[in-house]
């Protein structure tokens, strides 16, 4: 669980940091490169955590990846300008790509399927608190430290993981020998770099018709079918194409995109309404999140105990992508007279559908795959949800940004514009008059991003519907000799 927690937390906690960390490292044109650098690193390098661990055992992988983690953190901390940040940054993100895909294979190592619900809802949970409070403890460090301590924050929590884990975590000692899947591993890493990349910078760095972004989708689609070609002739390959012929992972695969795309879109642009529309600070908008995460804490762990209890899975992904559709369409209602009540009550519906399907969907997929390959499975399925959250973040930023830039040439003065950031201190200076309608347009902005977002909820919902409900086992045999 602190393994979890310390790597959901720093995808979000850097977000509230950023503007202060350009105000001191200057780099304004690379700011966006702070987390895509890890974003990027965490997401090629998850699958091969995965496959690690099913060939040398989850203890070692584990520990390497946190002291990588706990390495990148402390640099980040010291970083002195943005390039060096950046750096760091990616290299935390190879540490953190291991720690929730073998932290969660851990899990299916150890614990019978019939009787994973519990765990995996507590760890569902986790993520869901880190995922909510980590902008909540970035404002905080920013308001009263610095942006440094969202780094430090990191080593005493690492640090008590690495102990715990090599202090009780047994691990067999057998060593068979393997054969690595070295050209499978590289145009995996090459793709994925490539569509990451390609969904970060289009429409932000780069418009979508430039050179560079092109390049990055051709890139993308050759690096994705020489990854087909290599697995189809690799002996232990990196990630077994036999598991998409198997309906559980290709099902689980598809939802766990969508759930990406609709939970980081959601995370991303409410802060935005709250600070700008609203006109909160950091803190005060984190704190506004958090009912999402009590209503994310209370299905993620409850559909843990009632699948424990009942041994049944299937429902959970239904009800839970139909509420969390709900949720964002409710979202979609928002306009600048919004209360704060209605905010809380509309992101608490959000966080109750996704408690029902983010750790199910894992179970789902654990139960239904081979030992041997359980590493690979659980990192394939969180794989598709980071690349979903890649694709949402781009989606949506488009989105808003054309209809920002269509709004505010309807509604603004002729000759008028607003900043050119849209900063909650740059809206907050203007004049009364100019700030009403700049305001107005930022919210309506807003509108079509979660009635998107809400669209592809449904798709998630109907895809659910897909998902086969296998008996979950009662036992973990065969799988501990397996790692």
């Amino acid at each position: 669980m602190l393994v979890v927690l310390l790597a959901a937390l720093d995808q979000t906690i850097v977000s509230t940091a950023l503007p202060t960390i350009v105000g001191d490292l200057g780099g304004l044109q690379h700011l966006s490169w702070v987390v895509t650098a890890y974003l990027l690193s965490s997401t090629v390098s998850g699958p091969l955590y995965g496959k690690f661990g099913d060939l040398y055992g989850r203890k070692v992988v584990i520990q390497i990846a946190i002291v990588i983690f706990l390495v990148g953190s402390a640099l980040c901390g010291i970083a002195q300008n943005m390039a060096e940040l950046i750096s760091f940054r990616a290299l935390q993100g190879f540490g953190a790509g291991g720690l929730v895909v073998v932290a969660i294979a851990v899990v299916g190592d150890i614990i019978p399927p019939r009787d994973r619900g519990r765990y995996q809802g507590i760890f569902g949970a986790v993520f869901g608190v880190a995922t909510v409070v980590g902008p909540l403890i970035g404002g905080f460090f920013v308001d009263n430290l610095s942006w440094r301590w969202i780094f430090y924050v990191n080593l005493p929590l690492g640090a008590a993981a690495l102990f715990v884990i090599g202090a009780v975590f047994h691990a067999p000692a057998e060593r068979v020998e393997h054969k690595i899947d070295y050209l499978g591993a590289a145009t995996l890493a090459a793709a994925l770099s490539a569509i990451v990349l390609f969904t970060s910078l289009g429409g932000t760095t780069y418009a979508w018709g430039s050179a560079p972004i092109i390049a990055l989708a051709v890139i993308g689609a050759v690096m994705t079918a020489l990854f087909v070609l290599a697995e189809q002739r690799a002996t232990e390959p990196i990630l077994p194409l036999e598991l998409f012929r198997q309906r559980t992972f290709a099902v689980c695969s598809g939802v766990g995109f969508i759930i990406g795309v609709a939970l980081f879109g959601s995370l991303t642009f409410l802060p935005l309404f709250l600070q700008i529309v609203r006109g909160r600070g950091a803190t005060s908008s984190g704190l506004q999140l958090t009912p999402m995460m009590l209503g994310l804490l209370i299905t993620s762990i409850g559909s843990g105990q009632l699948i424990s209890r009942f041994g049944r899975y299937r429902p959970f992904p239904i009800v839970g992508t139909a509420v969390m559709t709900i949720g964002l369409a409710l979202l979609a209602q928002l306009d600048p007279h919004t209360t704060v009540l209605q905010v809380s009550l509309y992101v608490v519906v959000v966080g109750l559908g996704l408690g029902m399907v983010m750790q199910v969907l894992v179970l789902a997929v654990q139960n239904d795959v081979q030992p041997r390959v359980m590493g690979v499975a659980t990192s394939g399925a969180i794989m598709f949800r980071q690349i979903g959250g890649s694709v949402g973040i781009a989606l949506f930023g488009a989105i808003f940004a054309n209809r920002l830039h269509a709004n505010l040439a309807k509604t603004l003065p002729r000759g008028v514009h607003g900043p050119r950031t849209p900063t909650p201190k740059n809206v907050r200076q203007l004049p009364p008059h100019l700030h009403e309608l700049y305001v107005r347009a930022f919210s309506a902005s807003l509108h079509p991003v979660f009635v998107v977002g809400a669209g592809i909820g449904v798709l998630a919902f109907l895809l659910s519907w897909l998902l086969h409900e296998k008996p979950l086992r009662q036992t973990t045999e065969g799988i501990m000799e397996a790692v």
